[in-house]
């Protein structure tokens, strides 16, 4: 065997130290980058914010997209949003380089409407800022993401699902109306009533449409708790079965809780989780789970497969924002010793590194390695199909736990955006919809830990044909290793196309196929870094 270069034993040493090199690097810089962070989005918002002044900023948004159609056409590139591509929470490096940048810096929550159950919101506005702005007045977003630093307009121009879905379907389904800067510059509202076209379009559209710069979201009244049952079931069928049940799969009538998880920690073995709002009760523990020194959410989950069935009350917004601390189970990647009660006791308010640091200190070298060393994907899949997404996942990753989030997914007819509508078979009887799940996919595959032949590509495009087969799709925040052709196959681009041409979006921002594939070769990473036999 060859001897190794320096930097390639510098790379290994890392990679066999990395929990230390974390705990005396990442998370101290990490936590002095977000303070910096968190002091510059105040005073921005101190000198700019205010919602009265919502409409000022929306013209100078305008001005900037008037200015550049002044601009000579030959030579002129495309527009994109000018926040840096490390600010987001997707995992791919789009080369805004090559863009003509327009600052979009809006930030402030612009109405709270009671009476129609709404919110309006600008497009910055974070998970964390808005369940701390709602849940003391009594309600929350519909859908609430789980990473408290994700935004409201990210989540609308890409897509998102939690376990609420189950009742309300993805996160498009709870969007009002979208208030959108066009690529002439003129304002439009999209709504069902306004530019239906471009409504439906606008999910899954990931900024290739035009830039987002108020959104208006369905909340739903609350109550101070969340009454949480954990349930271990053994046997996969069995599990498999319960969350379809449980979930509303087996028919319209069936009466489902407000909130519906499950963890999947072997093939064999799941703790699945249901949760209704609740008023507080002595005669049941309250956990405040989000506490710097209790143990990351999945392994507390997990211990019920030893302890059997337990019930508890969680604070709503610590139910919502629980499995931020150690971004689901990522973070055990990056420091395996992170779970243990001194760490937690001594430097768990560190947790989480924030992901804008990780991805702002992210080199190429380190975005090609990790790149094959890890696996972080959320696909979405008919929950019929549960059997067989765990064998595949577990056939091309052996990555555990596994998540999973049952999800309605509305038959909106066709050619009515990008997702295509359910196969008719998955339907649930009496319905226009039918019951998918998020399967999320995050961490070291089992071969990578175990040094044995991993191909990440192979793996992954095997996945992605699984999915396109069983009328799945993949969630477009996390790398995609399909050709142009096989992308279209899985989404439905006709409306789309369409709307591209009408609200002048055609040469002007990049094609959504453009803006989520890699910004890497992942043939050429995979075949340099795969692990040979």
């Amino acid at each position: 065997m060859p001897a190794r270069t320096w930097k390639e034993s510098l790379i290994a040493l890392l990679e066999e130290n990395r929990g230390l090199v974390v705990l005396l690097f990442c998370l101290p810089a990490s936590f002095f980058f977000d303070l910096v962070l968190s002091l510059q989005n105040k005073l921005h918002k101190w000198i700019f914010g205010s919602a009265v002044k919502h409409d000022e900023r929306v013209r100078a948004i305008q001005k900037q997209v008037q200015d550049y159609n002044k601009l000579p056409k030959e030579g002129r590139k495309l527009l994109c949003n000018a926040r840096p591509n490390w600010m987001s929470l997707s995992t791919t490096f789009y080369q805004k380089k090559h863009c003509h940048k327009v600052s979009v810096d809006l930030f402030d929550v612009l109405k709270l409407d009671e009476e129609n159950l709404t919110v309006r919101v600008e497009p910055m506005v974070t998970v964390g800022e808005i369940t701390k702005f709602l849940i003391p007045k009594g309600y929350t977003l519909a859908v609430t993401l789980e990473i408290s630093d994700a935004t409201l307009g990210g989540l609308a121009m890409g897509t998102g699902m939690t376990t609420h879905s189950h009742i309300v379907g993805l996160y498009q389904e709870t969007i009002v109306s979208y208030e959108m800067v066009l690529g002439d510059g003129s304002l439009v509202i999209a709504s069902q009533e306004e530019n239906e076209d471009l409504y439906k379009c606008l999910p899954w559209s990931h900024g290739s449409l035009g830039f987002l710069v108020g959104l208006t979201l369905k909340i739903v009244k609350v109550k101070p708790y969340v009454k949480m049952t954990y349930i271990p079931v053994k046997g996969q069928k069995n599990y498999c079965d319960m969350i379809r049940l449980l979930s509303g799969d087996t028919g319209a009538d069936y009466q489902v809780a407000n909130y519906i998880e499950a963890t999947i920690f072997s093939k064999d073995e799941a703790v699945i989780m249901v949760g209704d709002y609740s008023d507080f009760d002595g005669n049941l523990p309250v956990n405040n789970l989000t506490k710097w020194y209790k143990p990351w959410f999945y392994k507390y989950v997990e211990s019920f497969l030893q302890k059997g069935k337990h019930t508890e009350l969680i604070p709503l917004r610590e139910y919502l924002l629980r499995h931020n601390r150690a971004i689901f189970w990522v973070v055990e990647s990056m420091i395996p010793f992170g779970n243990n009660p001194l760490f937690r006791l001594l430097f768990g308010w560190l947790l989480p590194p924030k992901p804008a640091f990780l991805k702002f200190t992210t080199t190429p070298g380190i975005r090609a390695f990790t790149f094959t060393r890890q696996v972080f994907q959320d696909i979405v899949l008919p929950i019929r199909k549960l059997e067989e997404q765990i064998e595949k996942a577990t056939e091309l990753f052996d990555v555990y736990p596994l998540l999973v989030y049952p999800c309605k997914v509305y038959n909106h007819g066709s050619h009515s955006g990008q997702i295509r509508p359910p196969p008719e078979e998955y339907l649930v009887d009496g319905t226009n919809y039918a019951m998918y799940n998020d399967l999320g996919i995050y961490g070291v595959p089992g071969f990578v830990k175990r040094k044995e032949a991993y191909d990440p590509v192979k793996a992954m495009r095997d996945m992605e044909e699984f999915t396109r087969d069983v009328g799945g799709f993949s969630f477009l925040y996390a790398d995609i290793f399909m050709t142009r052709e096989e992308f279209e196959k899985m989404f439905d681009l006709t409306l789309y196309e369409t709307v591209r041409k009408k609200y002048w979006a055609q040469n002007v921002f990049p094609h959504l196929y453009d803006k989520v594939k890699p910004e890497i070769d992942v043939y050429e990473v995979g075949r340099r870094y795969a692990i040979k036999d």
